[in-house]
């Protein structure tokens, strides 16, 4: 195996594929990452068995081969190579060499047939879609998803595609994150798959804002996103996720009209004399005016006063302060309209010219 390649054509796809590598690994294998030249073209591959990353780009002077290599110290070697550096990386018997002007390195290599190789995924449905919009629902919803739940299938996205509409869907049993966006063609029964928290995080990081066209191969128990210079996989969560349309509070027919920014900052301040733990905080609503007020057990008060579109007359909700910023930190917009029913009632957080985007918080008592 042989090639030369420029270290900024040689780095983008490193790094991608280095993300997915375990640094530490029962199997010394999953430590490295797999190199396959063929014709002119490098792929690489990383996997930790449950996420796989395969990266391809254009190489020179290359000589069919494949071998597996210790990911984190070829990408520190790339990556700490001065910029414009042409690589020439060739394998002798298992040592892969790497040499750049008067640089040269010898890495350990282990075959590439040991490499656990990805069954193929059988696919039941495939959604194409913009890049950019599926990063945004992503972002938007992600931050919901629960951390280490008993309920297994919290702990990642739900994916809820119909012909013509994706929905992402994440909620920790506290707060509700619902995202939608058009897919160009979509699935022909509506079909729901639930990303686990790495697969998640992964795309988030992966994907860009770009308005190229990106592809999901559904499998039943995989799910691949596809564009021109890579192919990730993630294994998907075997449960059944919560009727999340049953959460978003219906009848909410109080209405508060606020400037976002100035909420999130009175909430910021706020927050620094709430309770440590709990983080909660009191909104008190009256005609054209909100206060955010805070207490903790040393007997210390905050109040903030905002001016708000409102009829609502003596209402007083508490909630947990860091959930209504998550969700404010995910819209976008001047305004935010915040939807109630009453004291025991969870509040909906939208845009106010579109519901594309709603978050649901429950109440908390204070």
């Amino acid at each position: 195996m042989r090639m030369t390649l420029p270290r900024e054509v040689l780095l983008k796809p490193l790094q991608q594929v280095v993300n997915v590598v375990e640094r530490r690994s029962t199997m010394p294998i999953l430590s490295n990452l797999l190199m396959q030249v063929e014709g002119e073209h490098l792929s690489l591959t990383g996997t930790d068995l449950e996420v796989q990353m395969v990266a391809r780009t254009a190489c020179l002077g290359a000589e069919a081969g494949a071998t597996t290599v210790p990911a984190r110290k070829f990408f520190e070697i790339v990556r700490a190579l001065p910029d414009g550096a042409m690589l020439n990386v060739s394998l002798v018997g298992d040592r892969l060499t790497v040499v750049a002007g008067r640089s040269r390195y010898t890495l350990a290599c282990l075959a590439a047939d040991d490499y656990p190789s990805s069954d193929e995924l059988e696919v039941v449905e495939r959604i194409r879609l913009k890049e950019r919009d599926l990063k945004r629902v992503i972002d938007q919803t992600a931050f919901a998803m629960a951390q280490q739940d008993v309920r297994f299938y919290l702990n990642g996205l739900l994916l809820d595609v119909d012909a013509t509409t994706l929905r992402a869907v994440s909620t920790d049993g506290h707060r509700l994150a619902v995202a939608e966006t058009a897919v160009e063609s979509g699935a022909q029964v509506r079909k729901q798959v639930i990303i686990p928290r790495k697969g998640v995080l992964e795309l988030g990081r992966l994907l860009e804002s770009v308005e190229q066209d990106i592809e999901l191969e559904v499998g039943r128990t995989h799910l691949r996103v596809r564009r021109e210079d890579l192919a990730f996989s993630t294994k998907l969560i075997d449960g059944r996720f919560p009727d999340y349309e049953a959460v978003i509070p219906l009848g909410a027919d109080k209405e508060v009209r606020v400037q976002r920014d100035e909420l999130r900052s009175s909430l910021q301040r706020a927050v620094i004399l709430s309770n440590e733990k709990y983080r909660g905080v009191r909104f008190e609503f009256d005609p054209g005016v909100m206060r955010v007020v805070a207490h903790n057990p040393e007997q210390e008060e905050a109040v903030e006063e905002i001016e708000a579109k409102t009829q609502i007359a003596a209402l007083s909700i508490g909630f947990n302060a860091s959930y209504v910023l998550d969700a404010l930190g995910a819209l976008s917009g001047d305004e935010v309209l915040l939807m109630l029913r009453d004291a025991g009632s969870s509040v909906l957080l939208r845009e106010v010219d579109h519901s594309l985007v709603r978050h649901v918080v429950m109440p908390m008592r204070l």
